[in-house]
């Protein structure tokens, strides 16, 4: 999907999952797939195989990062896939001929992680081999609408003051991280001046499939369902149907104080997609109209348009497939904005820096 964010001014080169699903995925969506993409585990792949490249991307598993997860950190067994593709890029550096800017993409926990001890290693890392690099946290729901914050860290060789200054993607978290990193890694630090995107104008509702066109839950579930809300969310729900007018809201199910609760919004977001594995992967969507309470789960398709893929984006055949391939996938208009702003015209300098030389 960061692919897809790129957009066509971009030529992917290399391109590895060690994921069957994604792996089947990424083969339907690119016919140019058989001369680059490599299925298997990062750590098998031999540097001297890979191409040059002006941009090395890196979106590893985000379980260990997670506040859902065991927070395993850089050194748990998926996470660890980052440490892989660093070490591909030390060979390529080693060789001379490593990408000038990297992006490392995961989830906001990657920040606060062992106490922002992995934040600093990835840190250390990136200025190890010369890099220098910032940090931004971009929630895609000011683009799509869907609440999905990610943390993008941005490094890079070229020069970059003139894309350095203020940022709405400074937030608290990034700043708390920065603070916290010793001196010598604060120098190398770049504040990316990354501006904010114009107003969303789209919300859950439309991007959803016609009533008559999905299954809806039972009226017993949907009872079930709204007896599982704590006062204030059935209070929410109540007001709708008072109201008479139509209202589409997302359901989350949580454990609060060790009782299962029910927690739906109404702001015209879809709380943030995850992958079966993640327990919460098909969302409950509950649709209010003239009275009526239904409810029914969220599909792909509506969940691939939440991620802000086009319809002609190929998922699997398989519900459950098609919510594992999603739900692990980074939102493409957030990548096309950063590349917009900020990777392109960090490779434009080094066109421009060729030329003149």
């Amino acid at each position: 999907m960061a692919r897809v964010g790129l957009g066509d001014g971009w030529t992917c080169a290399f391109a590895n999952d060690f994921d069957p699903l994604k792996a089947a995925a990424y083969r339907a969506n690119f016919t140019d797939a058989s001369e680059h993409f490599h299925q298997g585990d990062v750590w098998a792949i031999d540097a001297d195989t890979l191409p040059t490249a002006d941009l090395a991307w890196a979106s590893s598993p985000c379980q260990d990062f997670s506040l859902a997860g065991a927070r395993a950190g850089l050194t748990g067994g998926r996470s660890s896939a980052f440490f892989g593709f660093w070490k591909l890029m030390q060979a390529l550096n080693a060789q001379g001929r490593g990408p000038d800017t990297i992006v490392v993409e995961n989830v906001v926990g990657l920040l606060t992680s062992h106490e922002g001890r992995d934040f600093a290693a990835l840190c250390q890392a990136l200025a190890d081999d010369g890099y220098r690099f910032g940090a931004l946290e971009i929630d895609a729901a000011r683009f799509t609408p869907q609440s999905r914050p990610r943390v993008f860290v941005i490094a890079t060789r070229r020069p970059a003051d003139a894309l350095a200054g203020p940022s709405p993607f400074h937030s608290r978290a990034v700043r708390a991280a920065h603070a916290q990193l010793p001196d010598a890694l604060q120098a190398s630090w770049i504040w990316w001046g990354l501006d904010a995107p114009p107003a969303r104008n789209t919300d859950l509702s439309a991007l959803l499939e016609p009533d008559d066109a999905v299954i809806w839950s039972s009226p017993e579930r949907t009872r079930n369902l709204l007896a599982l809300m704590a006062p204030a969310h059935r209070a929410a729900v109540e007001a709708h149907v008072k109201s008479g007018q139509r209202a589409v809201g997302a359901v989350f199910k949580r454990m609060r104080d060790g009782q299962q609760r029910a927690e739906a919004r109404f702001d015209g977001l879809a709380g943030c997609l995850r992958t079966p594995r993640g327990g919460s992967s098909r969302q409950t969507l509950l649709v209010i109209d003239r009275g009526e309470v239904r409810s029914r789960l969220i599909g792909p398709r509506e969940g691939a348009r939440l991620m802000g893929l086009p319809d002609a984006y190929v998922l699997p055949g398989s519900q459950t497939a098609g919510l594992h391939v999603i739900g692990d996938g980074v939102a493409p208009p957030v990548v096309r904005w950063l590349a917009a702003r900020l990777l392109e015209p960090l490779t434009d300098s080094k066109s421009a820096s060729l030329a003149a030389e």
